[in-house]
């Protein structure tokens, strides 16, 4: 499962190191290693609770880090750089005017995945708050792409079989980018929309 450069494929590392390199993808690259995840779930790789789990508490760990990061450093230079970028403004405007609401959505929002829980964790939101919403929103993502990879894993194995193998691994990860492209910006198409009504006018 690797290409003729030895070089593993997503697919590949997942497959052999199983939930946890399901929870380590979930945390640093997101959703096409959760997606990869259910697909080896599908294939009885790994256990398709397993995998839930596992992306699950990845991207609740990573996005609890980048909160402390925000809380304990404030008037740090990270910090001080993220503040100075028009998108933390952005973040600041939406997580005031809906903070439960705002905590629950930006894993899925394109673009705002890591500067937003460091935003959160500068602003007066409690830490019990973001912890229990953190916690329902990864359980919710890891649910959702899991399945994708779950529901539809046959799809992808047709389709990647028709390739030469040495092109297996890209193919795969393609997919699984277009997948998770779709959704990503269709909710935050749907969470641009509700959080200024006024501006469809």
């Amino acid at each position: 499962m690797a290409d003729g450069s030895g070089v593993l494929s997503i697919e590949a590392i997942v497959a052999r190191y199983g939930v946890a390199a399901i929870a380590l993808g979930a945390g640093l690259e997101g959703e096409t290693a959760v997606v990869t995840g259910g697909i080896l779930a599908h294939q009885g790789l790994v256990g398709w609770p397993a995998a839930l789990i596992a992306a699950a508490i990845g991207s609740f760990l990573a996005d609890q880090i980048f909160f402390t990061v925000g809380r304990r450093s404030r008037d740090g230079r990270w910090v001080g750089k993220l503040k100075k970028r028009r998108v933390y403004a952005r973040v600041t405007r939406l997580m005031e005017r809906y903070p439960v609401g705002f905590i629950f959505a930006f894993r899925f929002l394109y673009g705002l995945r890591t500067i937003s829980p460091v935003a959160i964790g500068t602003s007066q939101v409690s830490t019990r708050l973001f912890v229990a919403v953190n916690a329902a929103s990864a359980a919710c993502w890891a649910s959702i792409f899991v399945g994708i990879g779950y529901l539809f894993g046959e799809a992808f194995q047709e389709l990647a079989a028709r390739y030469r193998p040495s092109l297996r691994h890209i193919l795969m990860a393609a997919a699984l980018v277009m997948v998770a492209a779709a959704i990503g910006w269709g909710v935050r198409a749907l969470w641009q929309r509700y959080r200024d009504p006024n501006e469809q006018a």
